[in-house]
């Protein structure tokens, strides 16, 4: 069809413009967004019946020749106006950047790290504490606190030439800055040599005597974690305030303060003899760093392996007894950590074989872990209603976008039946037409009246979703308990969110291949520096090669056999909203 030349009157002056009518409002508002600079979502323009929607057919407009329309609204505050201004700041292309500078590059993949022989384990668990932001931001903060270790030192490893820090926590500083101004794959040699020189079973040979033997990296994960908590302090901000817990009162390990969790334990003998003597349960209360998933022919989801693991049974002196007797523990959780690590207890020591077998068996695990029946009767009371409303909103919000789909498919079949009728390739169908002319409203005046389905705009939609967020996220904040709200590194719904995998292949700890899963961020707002919406896709750190992968690769590794299967998960508490976001 032949372009119409139209008028468009904005703000006392009239724009020429050619309306195509084989295309759509959206692409009318555009042209006009050229002309006047106002952005099409903040445009009103006024046709016959109403206001031009994007969806709209403009055929359907029966638009002619000189015919004026009008344009109401403003440009967005900041906006150009129409006009073209020099940018603010000068251009860069990725062939200008330094090594640094493109690998802190939003979406710029993120640096692996070398096998240095057998040191797959190493590299999966370095990578996945690294998906630990907070803990980035201390190590940048700490200082060595001691000197480098003298050649003796290294000697009996064979490290004494490399000029290694014994400070393991001032070597993960250094390798992390080191990968976050690359995106090669760094030897991490002076760590490695750190850790060996503070945990020598590290610097095991191989049976074969070929280099150092394969090691386990949940122990690995537990030996770094442990100097972390012994080296990374905390300056507490919160020491002279009241009514904290315990946690706040004095200066804080950086992992008691976000990877550490509480149990509140009961000790109770299996003979009914002993409590008939007299012998009581022992309550106890104990620090932990993970939780076990504890595995057997009954285990098929992780749900199961941790309740499995809070329940044990242990051999002692029952000095009711006087003899030995078999004791139950049972443990609940009086703190949850904003990270917490689960371990799948997957290798277990085969006498017969003098290795580490694996445990084959399929443990199904969830994107989404919800703690709470975990807990003391006393913390789920404070998580239970901040949860139940995350819940609801969630609901909400899902009723929501199928409410607005709905809309938008119900819309555009109205404008393509006008459509079609108008340019006669439609006809009501004869019963529908009797029904609605043996129907007819009409006014006092005896002019038949017609109701037209009112459908809301897209900005319309956007402002009711932003009004409806904001006051359910000042209804979750009231839920908040207080005391929880000023542990700032704790759980305070009892829900958590994957956020990365350290997983093995092959048939036993002393062999097989480690790789590691970290769910990627979403980019960073320039003008908020807030995160926005993630994709839903993680990074498979295979030592030195790091591709991206879809969120249905982290469901295939549940176990099952010698392939990839979970043998740490670390998750992190879900977000709420802050008292920034919730004031007016």
């Amino acid at each position: 069809m032949a372009m119409i030349p139209v008028i468009v009157k904005h703000q006392g002056k009239k724009h020429q413009i050619e309306l195509d009518p084989t295309s759509t409002g959206e692409t009318f508002k555009y042209q006009l967004y050229s002309l006047t600079g106002v952005e099409p979502d903040r445009q009103k323009i006024l046709v016959k019946g109403g206001q031009l929607k994007d969806e709209t057919d403009l055929s359907t407009l029966g638009a002619k020749p000189g015919q004026i329309y009008m344009m109401m609204g403003t440009p967005a505050e900041g906006g150009s106006g129409g006009l073209l201004a020099r940018p603010k700041e000068k251009m860069r292309f990725i062939e200008d950047m330094t090594e640094a500078e493109a690998a802190k590059t939003e979406g710029a993949i993120p640096a692996g790290l070398q096998n240095l022989g057998n040191t797959c384990y190493l590299n999966s668990t370095l990578q996945t504490l690294r998906s630990v932001p907070e803990l980035q931001d201390e190590l940048l903060k700490y200082s060595d606190s001691s000197a480098s270790a003298g050649p003796s030192a290294f000697s009996q490893f064979g490290l004494g030439a490399l000029g290694a820090s014994s400070d393991l926590t001032a070597s993960l500083r250094d390798l992390y800055k080191q990968m976050s101004e690359t995106q090669e794959g760094p030897a991490p040699l002076r760590f490695l040599n750190a850790l060996r020189v503070a945990f020598p079973q590290f610097a095991q040979m191989s049976k074969s005597g070929n280099g150092y033997a394969q090691q386990d990296a949940e122990e690995a994960w537990s030996q770094i974690v442990s100097q972390l908590r012994q080296k990374l302090k905390l300056k507490d901000d919160n020491r002279n305030k009241e009514n904290l817990p315990a946690i706040s009162k004095t200066e804080v390990s950086f992992v008691d303060k976000y990877l550490a969790g509480w149990f509140e334990s009961t000790l109770t003998c299996d003979e009914s003899a002993a409590t008939d003597a007299g012998e009581v349960a022992v309550q106890t209360e104990d620090t932990f760093l993970k939780l076990d998933c504890h595995i057997d022919k009954d285990i098929n989801h992780l749900r199961d392996g941790i309740a499995a693991g809070l329940e044990e049974k242990i051999e002692k002196t029952s000095s009711a007894l006087n003899r030995e007797a078999v004791y139950t523990r049972k443990s609940k959780i009086s703190r949850l950590p904003k990270y917490l690590t689960v371990h799948f207890v997957r290798f277990f020591w085969k006498r017969e074989a003098q290795k580490k077998a694996k445990i084959m068996r399929k443990v199904t695990f969830q994107h989404e872990l919800d703690v709470v029946e975990f807990c003391t009767e006393d913390l789920r009371k404070r998580l239970i209603p901040v949860r139940d409303k995350v819940r609801e909103v969630r609901k909400d919000e899902e009723e929501v976008t199928r409410a607005r789909k709905r809309q938008k498919l119900a819309h555009k079949q109205e404008e393509d039946r006008k459509a079609d009728i108008t340019a006669g390739r439609f006809k009501e169908p004869i019963e529908e037409a009797k029904s609605k002319s043996a129907h007819p409203e009409t006014k006092a005046d005896g002019d038949t009246e017609v109701h037209e389905v009112a459908y809301k705009t897209d900005v319309e939609y956007d402002a009711e979703r932003a009004a409806s967020i904001k006051q359910a996220k000042k209804e979750l904040f009231a839920l908040i308990d207080s005391e929880l709200a000023q542990d700032e590194g704790s759980n305070k719904s009892g829900i958590y969110e994957l956020r990365g995998v350290v997983t093995h292949q092959g048939a036993s700890a002393d062999s097989g291949h480690y790789t590691s899963y970290v769910k990627k961020q979403g980019r960073k707002d320039p003008s908020t520096g807030k995160r926005m919406e993630e994709d839903g896709k993680w990074w498979w750190f295979n030592d030195d090669k790091v591709s991206e992968v879809d969120a249905e690769k982290i469901e295939s590794l549940s176990g099952g056999g010698e392939s990839h299967s979970a043998l740490i998960l670390l998750y992190r508490a879900i977000d709420l909203p802050t008292q920034e976001e919730v004031q007016d």
